[in-house]
């Protein structure tokens, strides 16, 4: 199964820079060393991914193409995707953005769809928070002190300084590394269920898409960029962001494809889905 909310490769590109995480995390987010990295994938891979993956239908690799080199600076990432438990905390200091008062024009009718009473359902305390939309997870962001990771952050984070084509390494997926499809799981699972990549971050494939900072634009200009955000910088009124926004992870419906580093998909930003949830980064100066 291919999740085309979301769509594995051999890594082309290469690390210029280590990356590097601390041995503890602080407010339980790791420290990501920047550096410069070749992102994306080179047009001329392209047939072959589709040959390897079997999988071909319009734009399914070229809205990864075309590879290119980017710089980040140092940041810290959350260790695991926000659950419930930790929205919870941001909703009760932020009524406005419970279930209960958040204008309707602002999500798609199911925004925290499977809380009742203003709590998150029985014993799922430890899952990611899903039924979301981007303007609240970068409010959800901006409350504990960062933002949504860029496109950028996040697969250089996801690939943990080395030319690989999931989190953990080169090799195919399965139920005993990530919440996919075949783990026939169906729902999300407790974060932390599986192990982490090599600077310890948790489910960067698999268990639900994390939403990015970025705008959705296919495909990449093949010139080099500096801690790059499509669309630029977000505004301090999160409400003015309107269209699409970059997903990326794959989630426990996904296919295999989905859960490459270089994956890249797209969703609406009012459109709050079982499938979806986030992560924050948070920038050094």
């Amino acid at each position: 199964m291919i999740s085309r909310c979301g769509r594995v490769v051999i890594v082309l590109g290469f690390f210029l820079a280590t990356i590097a995480a601390a041995d503890s995390s602080i407010d339980g987010a790791v420290l990501v060393r920047g550096g410069t990295f070749r992102m994306g994938t080179a047009p001329s891979a392209v047939p072959d991914l589709k040959r390897r993956y079997g999988v071909d239908f319009p734009s399914v690799f070229e809205e990864e193409v075309s590879d290119h080199m980017v710089t980040v600076s140092d940041f810290r990432m959350d260790r695991h995707e926000v659950t419930n438990a930790r929205f919870l905390e941001f909703v009760n200091a932020h009524p406005e953005w419970s279930k209960a008062q958040i204008p309707p024009k602002l999500n798609n009718g199911h925004y925290l769809e499977h809380w009742t009473e203003g709590r998150y359902p029985a014993a799922k305390g430890d899952h990611p928070v899903v039924y979301v939309t981007w303007h609240a997870a970068q409010s959800f962001c901006r409350w504990a002190g960062g933002r949504l990771p860029t496109e950028a952050e996040w697969e250089y984070a996801a690939r943990a300084g080395r030319d690989q084509e999931f989190p953990w390494g080169d090799a195919l997926p399965s139920p005993q590394r990530v919440n996919y499809s075949d783990s026939g799981i169906g729902n999300t699972t407790a974060v932390g269920s599986y192990p982490p990549n090599s600077i310890g971050l948790y489910d960067l494939a698999g268990n639900v898409w994390e939403f990015i900072l970025d705008a959705w634009k296919p495909g990449y200009p093949a010139e080099p960029q500096t801690d790059p955000i499509d669309g630029g910088a977000v505004p301090s009124d999160p409400f003015s962001i309107e269209g699409r926004r970059v997903l990326r992870g794959g989630s426990f419906d996904g296919g295999v494809v989905n859960l490459r580093t270089r994956w890249r998909d797209s969703h609406e930003v009012l459109n709050a889905v079982a499938f979806v949830g986030f992560r924050c980064a948070y920038p050094i100066r």
